[in-house]
């Protein structure tokens, strides 16, 4: 397009009072670019001022100079047009007060001795907006070529089932995979199941049933029994899914990574690529390459991973103490919830009647925590598991030893009800042992919060084991990905395969791939039920999304993806590894095969790429590295004392709002730092940081989200990956002779605002005290 410039200045909210306005105007003036100003650029007036040089002038290429791009977005859009928002409002003036940085009389005015700090803050921030509209592009959405509507639910639970019916009444085609025989899952194996409704008090009648008869008459929904995935191809909006029967071996099973210790030879040297090639392609024998697409393979537009749980099986020896394995009276709560299914409770010893029964919640043994795998649910389950006894016995008597009794929510209008129950008994206390006595059980705890030793005598003993997600065990998904079938690092969060950040329920880190049910978490039924209607509506969202050819999360409605010049590209590879979402695949020599829909527009492929030639229409290394070199850097010749100029590359998601709320709290912090928003700090470009110290800047940092095991990142490893970038430029600053520690990187969160001065200004303090950036004024 035909760029036509024109800048829009907002003096309300104090912007006018605190600045030198005809002077910020003098920045694009100096360029030749139309300029205006306004008392209240958000209101009606305002805006029509924009609209009228938009329908008149023919502009389309606008720099805002107002408040924060984070309010007022739906104001400021104009279709057709590229847009930068200034923010003068809460990064300049309200978070530097003119108290603090006076205005320049016109005595000290060219006088090299005094400068106009916050003047000087705002024409930076309106240079770097200005240089930044010159070097970006409207973005146009992208098509995929054979678009579909129709979703795949993997697993035929109560999860699969109830996800599989929101999106069929949604007016969505929908195939249920299941690789058993039946429907309904652990579902169907319940005795009866907790309650849905008020007052919560009592067992209702396990709903799978009815749910599978609805599922069956549905005319939009597919059942496919004794079918699992061989493997899932291509991208959201027209994945390609080759589907089998379990255990069968086909061509177009989707091979896995070479393992690890096949990567290296006897004496512990890693092999060369080629080699490790050699050995993928037997490893992986019989299998195609997932390049390949199976010619017969169904079509679908999303996923709803809803494979469902196993209960937890302990190893070996590993709750001996308890009894379990050892003695046949002493079982697991799924054991014993298929002998209450059976009819009336009785020993597995000896079938005789079992009215006293100890459910114990926790390993004990001065072991604070919960069996592997546990939570709320099995506390509820312990709850429900004692009415039982009380239904089938009524002179009966359930004991429950817990350290943690969790009922969220509604859930403890069920609690109290079991409270009130004289045959059931609650006891916070610590499990020693479980031993035999006299043909029955005993129970030896000590009670926490009495301080005493207890003993009891039972005829069962139920531990309260928890759910495994199925991923724990198999990839499920089987996905046709050069990153992998499974889901990336999903050791790390003990196999459950949702993005396992608070912001983002049911997306996993594949997208279109959306997870309910047991996979995600250990849930109730109703719980269950709820989060399939969740996934199903992501599920929609995800095709509607692709058919608009926009970006689905966490960037929603993003028009922009990843382009590539792969005329330079040296097949490095970085990119395909370090992509958070495995959107990128590879060829045999190492060459990216972009997958658009797959993207998340996080950057970090733009970030990890040596040679830079990968970047968006409106965000890509040129358009920041410019906004980084229209900087102002003061040096000598200007000022005896020039001011320090340090560079902030803030992650647009957690820091950049946080510098907002510290701006509307009037919480100050140096001047000296010029802030560039950044998608995530995955995606920062080392040459940036270069770059600024080159020109003379003092000092650089990164500040984001945090990551490690209490990960905040939006896109899961942006944080992690440019602090391992961080610390190789430590080195390459070095061998400039300039001190590392003129380079940081911080993290926050965004409820952490009024940590921010203090940060900022403490690396301000550090860098000034190494003293100026030698290179400055060259």
């Amino acid at each position: 397009m035909d760029k036509k410039y024109g800048v829009y200045i907002c003096t309300g909210c104090g912007i006018g009072d605190a600045l030198d306005i005809k002077g910020l105007c003098g920045v694009p003036e100096g360029e030749k670019v139309p300029v205006k100003t306004h008392s209240f650029l958000c209101g009606k007036e305002g805006v029509e001022v924009i609209k009228k040089d938009i329908a008149d002038e023919g502009v389309n290429t606008i720099v805002i100079g107002a408040c924060s791009r984070r309010v007022n977005y739906d104001i400021f859009k104009f279709d057709g047009c590229i847009i930068d928002r200034v923010n003068l409002r809460e990064q300049v003036v309200w978070s530097h007060p003119r108290s603090k940085y006076p205005v320049v009389t016109e005595e000290q005015k060219d006088d090299g001795i005094h400068f106009d700090s916050l003047q000087m803050l705002a024409e930076d921030y309106l240079k770097m907006g200005m240089v930044k509209v010159k070097k970006i592009a409207l973005p146009e959405p992208y098509k995929v070529e054979t678009f579909t509507r129709k979703i795949l639910v993997i697993g035929g639970g109560i999860a699969g089932i109830s996800a599989a019916l929101d999106a069929a009444k949604a007016g969505y085609d929908v195939t249920i995979v299941e690789k058993e025989t039946v429907l309904g899952g652990y579902a169907s194996k319940l005795r009866k199941q907790l309650p849905m409704k008020n007052p919560y008090d009592s067992l209702i009648p396990p709903i799978i049933d009815g749910k599978i008869k609805e599922a069956e008459a549905n005319p939009n929904i597919t059942i496919k029994t004794e079918t699992v995935v061989a493997r899932i191809a291509g991208q959201p909006g027209e994945f390609v899914v080759t589907l089998k029967k379990p255990g069968e071996k086909i061509e177009f099973d989707v091979p896995f990574p070479l393992p690890q210790e096949m990567k290296f030879d006897e004496s512990g040297k890693e092999l060369d690529k080629d080699k490790q090639f050699e050995l993928y392609q037997e490893y992986n024998k019989g299998k195609l390459d997932i390049l390949k697409f199976d010619p017969n393979g169904e079509k679908f537009g999303a996923v709803i991973l809803a494979a469902g749980w196993r209960p937890y099986t302990p190893e070996g020896d590993e709750l001996g103490y308890l009894g379990l394995g050892k003695i046949a009276d002493v079982v697991t709560n799924h054991q014993f919830e298929q002998i209450a299914a059976k009819g009336k409770i009785v020993r597995p010893s000896d079938g005789k009647e079992a009215k006293s029964v100890v459910f114990i919640q926790g390993p004990g043994k001065g072991d604070d925590s919960d069996f592997d795998f546990a939570g709320s649910v099995t506390s509820l389950v312990a709850l429900k598991q004692a009415k039982y006894v009380r239904e089938d016995y009524p002179d009966g008597k359930a004991q429950i030893i817990y350290q943690h009794m969790r009922t969220p929510g509604l859930w403890e209008n069920f609690y109290k009800s079991i409270q009130q129950d004289e045959g059931i008994f609650l006891t916070k206390g610590d499990v020693v042992s479980v031993g035999q006595s006299g043909g029955g059980l005993t129970v030896d705890a000590d009670n926490t919060l009495l301080g005493e030793k207890i003993q009891l005598k039972a005829d069962m003993v139920v531990l309260a084991t928890g759910m495994v997600p199925a991923t724990a065990d198999d990839p499920v998904v089987n996905l046709a990905y050069r990153q992998g079938p499974a889901f990336r690092e999903i050791g790390l969060f003990n196999g459950y395969c949702d993005s396992n950040f608070i912001c983002f329920p049911y997306e996993t880190q594949r997208t279109g791939i959306y997870a309910a049910g047991g996979v995600r978490r250990s849930m109730t039924i109703e719980e269950t039920v709820e989060d399939a209607a969740g996934a199903a509506l992501k599920a929609i969202q995800c095709i509607e999304s692709v058919n608009r050819g926009v970006a689905v999360h966490p960037r929603s409605g993003d028009m922009t993806f990843p382009d590539f010049f792969f005329q330079r590209c040296t097949q490095c590879k970085r990119c395909t590894e370090e992509c958070p979402f495995g959107a990128l695949d590879d060829d045999e020599k190492g060459t990216p095969k972009p997958n658009p829909t797959r993207c998340r527009r996080c950057g970090t492929c733009m970030g990890a790429c040596p040679e830079r030639i990968i970047g968006f229409a409106d965000y890509n290394v040129d358009s920041i590295g410019s906004m980084v070199k229209s900087i102002g850097v003061p040096s000598a010749d200007d000022y005896e004392e020039p001011p320090f100029r340090i560079l902030g590359l803030v992650c647009e998601n957690d820091a950049y709002p946080a510098l907002d709320i510290a701006g509307m709290n009037r919480l100050s912090y140096s001047s000296q730092v010029r802030f560039i928003p950044v998608r995530c700090l995955g995606s920062v470009n080392v040459i940036w940081i270069k770059d600024a110290l080159s020109q003379g800047m003092d000092g650089a940092f990164l500040l984001g989200c945090r990551h490690g095991d209490d990960y905040q990142c939006h896109f899961v490893k942006g944080s992690e990956l440019a602090s391992i970038r961080m610390e190789k430029i430590g080195d390459a600053l070095e061998s400039l002779a300039l001190e590392k520690e003129r380079v940081t990187q911080f993290e926050i969160a965004i409820d952490e605002y009024d940590k921010l001065p203090e940060m900022i200004n403490a690396f301000v303090k550090q860098v000034v005290e190494l003293g100026p950036n030698p290179f400055k004024g060259f």
